[in-house]
C-alpha cells in the first residue's frame, strides 16, 4: 500500500513537472513570430561561429556600410539623391580609410618600433628600482622577493620577445590578408550602399511574411546600436586626438601611439581606462622620474578621462540603453573570447541586441494561447 502511494506521488511529481515546462513553452514560444526570431537569431549567431573567419571581409563591409547608411539617411532626407549621396559618402570614406593606411599606421608602427627597441633599457631602470626597495621598504620588501620578482619580469620579457618573433614571420600572411581587404571591402562596401534596396528585397522573400516582432526587435536594435557605434566612433577620435595633443603638448615620448591607446581604450569600458594608464605611467616615469612634468602629465590624463566619463559619454550615449557595469563585463568576456578584438568592440551592442530581445519577447497568459486552449480541450 505504502508502495502503491509513493509510486502514485512520483507519478504526480512528473506531471506536475511535465505540466509546468509545457505552460512554460506555451507561453513564450506559442506564437510562431517568436518561433522564427528565435530560428533566426540561433542561424545568424551559428554562421558567424563556424564560418566567421571565411566571411570576414563579407561582415565588417556589412558593418562598415551600416554605418554609412546613417550619412546616406541623413543626405537623402535633405532631398539629396541616393545615388549622389552613396558616391560622396563612399569617396570620404575611402579618403579616411587611405589616410589611415598610409597616414596613420606608418607612424604608429614607427614609434611602436622605437618603444621596442628603449624596452630593454626600460627593463634596467625597473629593475634598479626594484633592487632600492629592500632598503627604503625593509618591512616590506626583501631581497628575495625582488630577485624572485626580477626573475619573473625577465622571463615574461622573454616570452614576449618570442611572441613579437613569431608575430614577425606571421605578419607577411597578415600584410597579404591587410591587401586582399583593402581591395574586396570597398567594392564590397559600395555594392552594399548602392543596391542596398534590392539586396534587401531579395533577404526578404527567405523570411516568414509575419514578421512583427522581428521588425519590432530590428527597429530597437537599430537605434541602439546605431547611436552607439557612432558615438563610440566620434569618442575614440575626440579621445585619441585631445590625449595625442595634450602629450604632445607636454613632449611626452611617444605620444601619438600612446594618443592611439588611449582613444582605443574607450572601447572597453571602466577597464580600458584602467589598462591604458600603466603605459602612460610607465613612459611618463622613464622620461622624467617622480617630478613635477610626471605629476602635470598624469593630472592632465585624468582630466581627460573624467571629461570622457562624466561630459562627453553621456552627450553621445544620451540615447542608449543603459547597462549594468557587470552586464557590461560578462558582454566584453563572452564576446571578446569568441570574436576577439571585434568581439570586444561591439559586446555592448550585442549585449543590447540580447537586452533588447528579451524586453521585446511576448509573454503570453497560458489560458490566452491557442496551444493551451487545445491541451485544455484535450485534458
Amino acid at each position: 500500500m505504502n508502495q502503491a502511494s509513493t509510486t502514485s506521488t512520483d507519478e504526480q511529481e512528473k506531471i506536475g513537472v511535465l505540466q509546468a515546462l509545457r505552460r512554460w513553452y506555451m507561453r513564450h514560444f506559442s506564437d510562431p513570430q517568436v518561433v522564427a526570431l528565435a530560428l533566426f537569431l540561433i542561424f545568424g549567431f551559428a554562421v558567424v561561429l563556424t564560418m566567421g573567419d571565411m566571411l570576414a571581409p563579407v561582415i565588417a563591409s556589412v558593418i562598415i556600410a551600416y554605418l554609412l547608411e546613417g550619412l546616406i539617411g541623413y543626405m537623402e532626407r535633405r532631398s539629396v539623391p541616393r545615388l549622389l549621396a552613396v558616391t560622396v559618402v563612399f569617396l570620404v570614406f575611402m579618403s579616411f580609410l587611405l589616410f589611415l593606411v598610409f597616414g596613420l599606421l606608418p607612424l604608429l608602427s614607427q614609434q611602436a618600433t622605437q618603444l621596442f627597441q628603449q624596452v630593454p633599457t626600460m627593463i634596467g631602470r625597473g629593475q634598479e628600482l626594484l633592487m632600492g626597495l629592500p632598503e627604503k621598504y625593509p618591512a616590506l620588501f626583501s631581497e628575495q622577493q625582488v630577485n624572485d620578482l626580477s626573475a619573473a619580469i625577465r622571463s615574461e620579457v622573454g616570452g614576449l620577445g618570442q611572441q613579437v618573433l613569431s608575430w614577425s614571420f606571421a605578419s607577411v600572411l597578415g600584410l597579404l590578408a591587410l591587401i586582399v581587404y583593402l581591395i574586396l571591402m570597398p567594392l564590397m562596401v559600395f555594392f552594399f550602399l548602392k543596391d542596398k534596396d534590392r539586396i534587401l528585397d531579395w533577404f526578404s522573400q527567405f523570411l516568414p511574411k509575419e514578421r512583427h516582432l522581428s521588425v519590432r526587435v530590428w527597429s530597437d536594435v537599430d537605434r541602439q546600436i546605431g547611436n552607439y557605434v557612432r558615438g563610440k566612433f566620434i569618442e575614440i577620435l575626440i579621445v585619441g586626438v585631445t590625449s595625442f595633443v595634450t602629450f604632445a603638448f607636454m613632449g611626452l615620448q611617444f605620444s601619438m601611439l600612446l594618443g592611439f591607446l588611449v582613444g582605443l581604450s574607450v572601447i572597453i569600458p571602466y577597464v580600458g581606462a584602467v589598462a591604458v594608464t600603466f603605459p602612460v605611467a610607465a613612459i611618463a616615469y622613464f622620461q622624467w622620474g617622480f617630478n613635477t612634468d610626471f605629476a602635470y602629465l598624469m593630472a592632465a590624463y585624468a582630466i581627460i578621462q573624467a571629461l570622457d566619463g562624466n561630459v562627453l559619454v553621456p552627450l553621445l550615449f544620451s540615447e542608449v540603453v543603459n547597462l549594468h557595469p557587470v552586464a557590461i563585463i560578462v558582454a566584453v568576456l563572452v564576446f571578446g573570447g569568441l570574436w576577439g578584438f571585434w568581439g570586444v568592440f561591439f559586446a555592448i551592442p550585442l549585449a543590447t541586441l540580447v537586452q533588447a530581445v528579451l524586453a521585446a519577447w511576448p509573454t503570453l497568459p497560458v489560458g490566452n494561447t491557442p496551444a493551451a486552449d487545445t491541451a485544455v480541450s484535450a485534458e
